[in-house]
């Protein structure tokens, strides 16, 4: 098409050549420089960046028992002692790190309340912005809920969250590729696939079907549950399927021209977790060609993890975008929390499944 603009992936760098099989040790050094560095970034807000990473630190802190878990929890009690207000669903990610690192869930009955208020399509998907529906809503407003419902022994917070997951996908699943579209506006689906909004829709999905087993729920109990797995399913499947060999996909994950060759890390780090605890957990499917590729995005995504623990080639903060184009800024000069955050939730995946990548 006359209008494609090629000019960034005509330049793109070559993608760096996925680590080899690490021992369970050295992942766990890889695990300390990622937090390590993580932490030395600052974590100054209550916002979706830092509730991304704090969530990565909790959990990596639980499976290795170091002192990152007791600073998550420091980190929310002097959060939630200061008057920040909700205003938008990524006031709601941290909630999910602080509800980990064991705050009382009854401080944290707030962002609940407020996401049962959330303005909403007319299907009952939460909106991101108005008029507009992204996939980053499943993730931010999705672990939350799931994570307290845990907690708590709450199904109501596990099946709602389940429930938005499904209205969401209704509208940016792709019926024949099954890829996920990073947002719709004023009812139009902008059909880029996003690698980032995969990795959200996909960790939704496995937080969703985590926390059910956690509670016993079933999907003769919780019926959205089958289809939580069903399109979970094929998501990854899809994906696994585009998987470039040294398993970090473009920054569009269906090899889209204007951003071939484009690598984003950020997104195989997600993609590595999701795939690697779905493939970890009892379902029909076979999980063996799921768990191979999320073993390989991990072992691309450490090939990018430099001396000091900083993940490079992570796109920037990025909203809905409207052309293929748009997606195309990638930050290797500056790091990311979210970036550090999913490799510590792959990192951390890896660890729990008992796998060496």
């Amino acid at each position: 098409m006359p209008s494609e603009d090629t000019g960034p992936a005509s330049q793109a760098e070559a993608p760096l050549a996925p680590l080899p099989e690490l021992s369970r040790g050295e992942l766990f050094a890889f695990g300390r420089r990622l937090a390590d560095a993580t932490w030395n970034l600052g974590l100054p807000r209550w916002f979706w960046p830092e509730g991304v990473a704090l969530i990565g630190l909790a959990d990596f802190g639980l499976i290795a028992q170091a002192d990152d878990f007791r600073r998550v929890k420091d980190w929310a009690d002097v959060m939630l002692a200061s008057a920040h207000t909700i205003e938008h669903v990524n006031d709601v990610t941290p909630a999910a790190a602080a509800a980990t690192a064991g705050i009382d869930p009854a401080r944290l009955a707030r962002y609940v309340e407020w996401v049962k208020l959330a303005p909403r399509a007319p299907n009952g998907a939460i909106e991101h912005w108005k008029h507009g529906l992204w996939a980053d809503t499943m993730y931010m407003v999705g672990v939350t809920e799931t994570r307290l419902g845990a907690i708590t022994g709450d199904p109501c917070l596990v099946e709602n969250a389940a429930r938005q997951y499904i209205a969401h996908a209704q509208v940016l699943q792709h019926d024949r590729k099954g890829l996920f579209a990073h947002g719709s506006h004023r009812g139009e689906t902008l059909w880029n696939f996003w690698g980032r909004a995969n990795a959200w829709a996909a960790l939704a999905a496995v937080e969703i079907l985590d926390a059910s087993r956690t509670l016993g729920l079933t999907p003769q109990t919780s019926p959205a549950l089958a289809e939580v797995r069903q399109r979970l399913d094929r998501q990854l499947e899809a994906l696994a399927a585009c998987q470039p060999e040294h398993g970090v996909w473009d920054v569009l994950v269906d090899g889209q021209v204007e951003t071939a060759g484009l690598v984003e890390t950020s997104a195989a780090a997600g993609l590595a977790a999701a795939m690697i605890r779905s493939a970890n957990s009892p379902k029909d499917l076979s999980a063996a060609s799921i768990g191979v590729a999320g073993r390989l995005a991990l072992r691309g995504v450490l090939a990018y993890i430099d001396a000091g623990g900083v993940l490079g080639r992570v796109s920037a903060g990025t909203i809905l975008q409207l052309i293929p184009f748009g997606y195309a800024v990638i930050r290797s000069d500056r790091p990311q929390l979210w970036g550090q955050g999913l490799a510590l939730a792959a990192v951390s995946a890896a660890l729990v499944a008992g796998i060496e990548p």
